[in-house]
């Protein structure tokens, strides 16, 4: 079996509301799975570029980014044409802040895309790596509302 590497970025899109942060999450294959925005690097595009066209796309949210969260790994295999080749993909996540559009302007890839309170995103997301991404978001989210080292709420 052929190996391929995928290189991806995304981002964790959060906003305050009141005392509380929240983060917009969204929804695949058929509404059933809740994970971060993200995407394959395109040509001439760096980490950051990506992660801010793809949380765009997928979420309909703009956001300034305030950092790299941290990156994880996996393999996957897709059956194209008369083989199957397994893929080796690393995603960067970015922390970004949301500086306007609507959660309803997501584009057709995505089935839904909410605002969750952060505590509540991460029990909500399938991936366990991405629950870990998005606790150290919530550190560094705690760390940019305070300037305290403690998390977010």
């Amino acid at each position: 079996m052929k190996t391929e590497r995928q290189i991806s970025s995304g981002g964790v899109i959060f906003r305050r509301a009141g005392r509380k942060i929240e983060v917009a999450l969204i929804a695949v294959k058929g509404g059933t799975v809740w994970c971060l925005p993200k995407g394959l690097v395109e040509k001439g595009e760096n980490l950051a570029r990506t992660a801010h066209r793809e949380v765009k796309e997928e979420t309909g949210l703009d956001g300034k980014i305030l950092g790299k969260i941290d990156s994880i790994h996996y393999f996957y295999a897709h059956k194209e044409e008369d083989e199957t080749v397994r893929y080796f993909k690393i995603v960067y996540f970015f922390l970004m802040e949301f500086a306007g559009g609507d959660v309803a302007d997501h584009d057709q890839e995505v089935d839904d895309c909410r605002w969750f309170p952060i505590g509540g995103a991460v029990r909500k997301l399938a991936y366990e790596d991405e629950k870990r991404v998005l606790k150290k978001a919530r550190e560094m989210i705690g760390r940019v509302k305070s300037g305290r080292n403690g998390p977010a709420e």
